[in-house]
Order: structure tokens, then sequence, then C-alpha cells
């Protein structure tokens, strides 16, 4: 029966008080929300090499490229036309060697027996080597064309992922149009920063890059990056500065998101996460002397809230 009394009492008891923290102003960084856009460190441009028809594509936008991988086929009708007429070339031209050749070893075989003079010796031979000579050059000439039919294969300068395709089947292009834009594999956040930014910001700075999609202000939800490069021209009042952050390969390139930037330092007033709680819309703090305050929280950051008013530095502040 006593067991059974006690029950209501301890469901309604006063909490247990674990701690008391002492409000003192800190210095934290002076964070400000900028917007940055996701950028690949660098766009890729494969280009037409010859020009001609698009007569094979095999990428659109979206498609994973590794670098080497064939794009696009080029061809040029005429390159066709001018190798079938070196082919004609050459087989006249082994016909004039092979008769040469054949002038040659008779007239060689008459000067060993003394019938022929080493003039007309000299002669043949000479006539052998210049239709080797042609053959070798018109050969060479058409290497030139195999090689310029094989540069209608349009391939990835490197790997990444396909952002553009301007052409399509059938196209007339010309060398060095572009075929296809690529965005290389690692992402970046460029940021477009005030000039006044330019004098604080450098390179390894620390920053905080919002939740994808968050409209909350929480620090907590926030990932971590590091200025890469800040940019050392400034254009239009602005300074520009790219930020590493892991995992961006999942985002759009030119997707916009929120970063903070620190610019400076700013006095705070913090306490633990648990020393704040919700009541009838507002939010309350217990002191040490058992008085409720209402107070104005700000950002969450490492388990510990900023109080924006409603606590004075000096306050001992419990937490339950």
């Amino acid at each position: 029966m006593r067991l059974t009394a006690l029950i209501p009492a301890l469901l309604f008891a006063a909490p247990v008080l674990a701690a008391e923290v002492v409000v003192t102003p800190e210095e934290i960084d002076d964070r400000k929300a900028v917007v940055a856009t996701v950028e690949p460190v660098r766009q890729l441009v494969a280009r037409a090499r010859i020009g001609g028809t698009v007569a094979s594509l095999k990428v659109r936008e979206g498609d994973v490229v590794q670098a080497g991988q064939q794009i696009a086929v080029v061809a040029d009708q005429k390159l066709a036309l001018q190798l079938e007429a070196i082919e004609q070339r050459i087989r006249s031209q082994e016909a004039q060697r092979d008769q040469a050749k054949v002038d040659f070893d008779r007239v060689q075989e008459l000067q060993s027996r003394g019938v022929s003079s080493q003039a007309q010796l000299d002669q043949v031979r000479t006539a052998l080597n210049i239709a080797e000579r042609n053959l070798s050059a018109i050969q060479a000439d058409r290497n030139v064309l195999n090689q310029q039919t094989a540069e209608g294969a349009v391939l990835a300068p490197g790997n990444g992922r396909v952002l553009s395709v301007p052409v399509s089947l059938g196209r007339v292009i010309m060398p060095g149009e572009s075929v296809a834009t690529l965005a290389e594999e690692r992402y970046i956040l460029r940021l477009s920063l005030p000039e006044r930014h330019a004098q604080i910001m450098k390179a390894g700075d620390a920053v905080e890059i919002a939740a994808r999609g968050s409209k909350e202000n929480d620090a907590e939800q926030r990932r971590k990056g590091q200025v890469r490069l800040v940019y050392p021209e400034i254009t239009g009042g602005r300074v520009m500065a790219d930020v590493d952050v892991d995992g961006l390969g999942d985002y759009f390139v030119g997707e916009r998101t929120r970063v903070y930037v620190s610019t400076g330092k700013r006095s705070a007033l913090l306490v633990p996460s648990s020393a704040v709680y919700p009541r009838s819309g507002a939010f309350f703090v217990r002191l040490k002397s058992g008085a409720e305050i209402v107070v104005q929280p700000g950002e969450r950051m490492d388990g510990r809230i900023e109080i924006l008013s409603g606590l004075r530095a000096g306050d001992v502040v419990v937490t339950p």
C-alpha cells in the first residue's frame, strides 16, 4: 500500500539538478551566411579535331565518362575518296618499282658477264631507288590520311560527367568545335564575397555548409569545409573563393547552398543545450535561485546554444 501511494508522488517530483553552469562571455567566430554555387574544379571540353558530319553520338547529358572514351565520331567523305585515290597511286607505284627491280636485276646479270657497262647499271640502280622513294612518299601520304580519319573519333579529355552536348547526329561541324562539355569528378563550392572580406579570408580557413535544403540556422547540422583558394583579383567589388567539401558529388553543378564564413570574432553567452527547454511557445532556462527566465536562443554549436537575450554574465544556470 505504501509503495502504491508513492508512485504518483514520484511521477510529479521535481527534476534532479545535474550541474550548474556560470554564464560567462566567450569569443566565437562571427559567421555570416553567403550563397555559394557548386562548380567543378575544371570544366573539360571535348572538341572535334577534323571537320565533317557527326556520324555517331554516344553520350548524353548526365553520363559519366572515362578519359579516352569515345564520345562521338566525325566523318569526312572527302577523306575516304582521297584514301581510295592514294591506294590506286600506291598500286601504280608498286608496279613501277617492280619493273625497276626487274631492269636492275637484268642489267646486273649482264654486267657480271661483261655484256653491260657500269653506266647502265648505275642508271637502272638510280631508277630503282627513285621508284622505292616515290612509293615510300605515297605510303606516308596514306598514313597521314589514315591518321586524319582516326582523328574523327572525339575522345573524352578526362574523367567526368557530361554537362552538355551541343551537337546532334548529321550536323556539320568545323575543326575545334565543341562536341561535349564535361565536369571533372571533383566538385568545389565557389563563393562571391564583398571585397571587405578579401583582407580577412585566406586559404585554409574553416567554413560551415548548411545541410542541403535546410532552412534552419542550426550549426550542429552543418558540414565542414575549408577554403582552398582565394582569387587575387577583385571584380565588381567582389572577391571569389573556392571551398573544398567532401561528398559534393551528389549535388548538381550550379546548385546553390548556404555557406557560413567567419567575418571576425564576437562575444557571446553560451549554455548547454539541455539547459534550454520550451514551454507554451517560449524558451526557458532555470537559474540556481530557482527562477525561470525566458530567453531567446540563437545558434547551436558543439552541444551548446547561444543565448541572445534573457541572461547576463555571471548568472548561474542549472541543467535538469
